[in-house]
């Protein structure tokens, strides 16, 4: 066969392509959505200060990467004016991650650059971040000033 013989992509079927990968969910193609993500049954409890807070981890792969190290004995520490953070043993997968626009108060987040964890009390916006999931209860002890021993354990 000669090569102008070959058959060439229609018009058509492009554009028919290019519109079912905007019209069809993110998964189908490989990659989630990072501004909605399910929760899952992957439930932590934070301890420090002798207050403890509990999360519920969203489904990622980098979530799923930090459950499989747990439990963990860290350090918290005041970091800017909206949040704490804690440095991770290892880096954490950054498989399928992607920029989210609908950052809240009390998201647990993983900041790729540097490695850690940073949990956020008050607004925020900053690329570079993995949204892991959020606080569900014992909030307040975020607002706790100070650097203490941290430690994260998976909850039943």
């Amino acid at each position: 066969m000669k090569r102008s013989d070959a058959p060439e992509p229609q018009r058509r079927t492009l554009l028919a392509t290019a519109l079912t990968a905007l019209v069809l969910p993110a998964h189908v193609f490989g990659k989630s959505d990072p501004n909605n993500q399910d929760m899952t049954d992957m439930k932590i409890r934070l301890t420090f200060a002798d207050r403890s807070m509990s999360a519920s981890l969203y489904d990622n792969a980098s979530a799923r990467d930090f459950f499989t190290m747990l439990p963990l004995n860290l350090t918290i520490d005041d970091f800017s004016s909206n949040e704490k953070i804690a440095y991770l043993p290892r880096k954490l997968t950054t498989e399928g991650h992607g920029p989210f626009n609908n950052e809240r108060p009390y998201d647990l987040c993983y900041y790729m650059p540097w490695g850690n964890l940073a949990m956020f009390y008050a607004d925020y916006k900053h690329p570079g971040l993995i949204r892991l999931g959020r606080v569900d209860e014992g909030r307040d002890a975020l607002h706790l000033a100070g650097k203490f021993p941290l430690r994260i354990e998976p909850l039943p």
